[in-house]
């Protein structure tokens, strides 16, 4: 899915018109709450989330909490739903036999960092993950009313903020700013806050940047062809831009994008046309088929705190006040 233009665009009448629909949405997501009592894990369970449709940056923040907790010594298992894969789990994900068609691109680059485990029940995978965890890091599991987690932390992308600041379907929110304040101990801002999002919210602010690690067969081919199906694609061809990259041509695809031989053979032509070599994320490459992959480099990207100790303290504090004897 690729966002409309309206979600961004403050003054759109689309926007004002859908509206409606978006207090729909918020009763919809208000009650489910209401219904369901959430589970509490036997260790403590650090929530990543956004609250905008759409690639915030919420695997890079889990992957950078689960080194500090690892330098830490501590032994962080990665919860997720395996968004895009076709197992339902709970499943422990094994990178050498699993596919993104199995468990999502996801779940894929975790499994890579930690231990990983999928589950269309969050509750489920938990209760399997606990076993063999010191902290369980949920990835996306903000509107999960399923789980308690010992702390929520907020991820914004500080180029766009949260858009119109509309419910979905007329703007990116998926729950509204109010909703969500009240359940985050902290946001983590990654880059710019262009929109002035944290001046006003009263929340701890991490800040944290996007570093790009260049690959080396770039050094004297610096021109590209950058393809990218994520939630806002403009992001990685930023830090291509950033890592000393020239764009010559790019190229959208839908967020989560199952890549076809027929997109990578015309991909190849184009780029073999205005000699231009291929360059994509992480994520892309997971889902790009196997006979492809060798012609195509991908632009490592490290998320990096400000203030590592700065996270190190919420996440502590937080933990120490959600599991005080009552």
């Amino acid at each position: 899915m690729k966002a409309p233009y309206f979600w961004y665009d403050k003054k759109s009448l689309m926007g004002l018109i859908l509206a409606p629909l978006g207090i729909l949405y918020r009763t919809g997501a208000l009650l489910r709450r209401v219904f369901v009592s959430p589970v509490q894990a036997s260790v403590p369970v650090i929530c990543v989330g956004n609250i905008v449709a759409g690639g915030a940056g919420k695997t890079p923040t889990a992957i950078a909490i689960a080194r500090v907790l690892q330098e830490q010594g501590g032994k962080p298992v990665f919860v997720t739903r395996g968004y895009g894969g076709n197992k339902k789990g709970p499943l422990r994900v094994d990178t050498t036999t699993h596919t993104a068609k199995d468990v999502g691109d996801e779940a894929l680059l975790l499994a890579n960092i930690a231990p990983c485990w999928i589950g269309r029940s969050r509750p489920q995978a938990i209760r399997f993950a606990q076993q063999e965890a010191s902290h369980i890091i949920l990835d996306d599991g903000l509107q999960n009313p399923t789980i308690a987690p010992d702390i929520s932390l907020l991820v914004v992308d500080g180029a766009v903020g949260f858009g119109n600041r509309k419910l979905f379907p007329a703007g990116p929110l998926r729950e509204t700013l109010h909703d969500a304040f009240s359940r985050v101990a902290a946001i983590v801002m990654i880059g710019e806050d262009k929109e002035r999002v944290t001046y006003c919210l009263g929340k701890t602010v991490l800040r944290a940047k996007l570093v790009p690690s260049l690959p080396p067969t770039f050094l004297k081919e610096p021109k590209v062809l950058a393809f990218a199906g994520i939630g806002r694609p403009q992001k990685f061809y930023d830090s291509c831009k950033e890592a000393g990259l020239v764009i010559v041509q790019s190229n959208d695809f839908p967020d989560h994008h199952v890549y076809s031989a027929k997109n990578m053979k015309e991909l190849t032509a184009a780029a073999t046309k205005k000699d231009l070599s291929l360059i994509t994320t992480a994520k892309d490459w997971i889902r790009i088929p196997e006979t492809y992959r060798t012609d195509i480099c991908v632009l490592d990207v490290d998320l990096v705190f400000e203030e590592p100790q700065a996270l190190s303290h919420v996440i502590q504090s937080s933990m120490t006040a959600s599991r005080a004897p009552s």
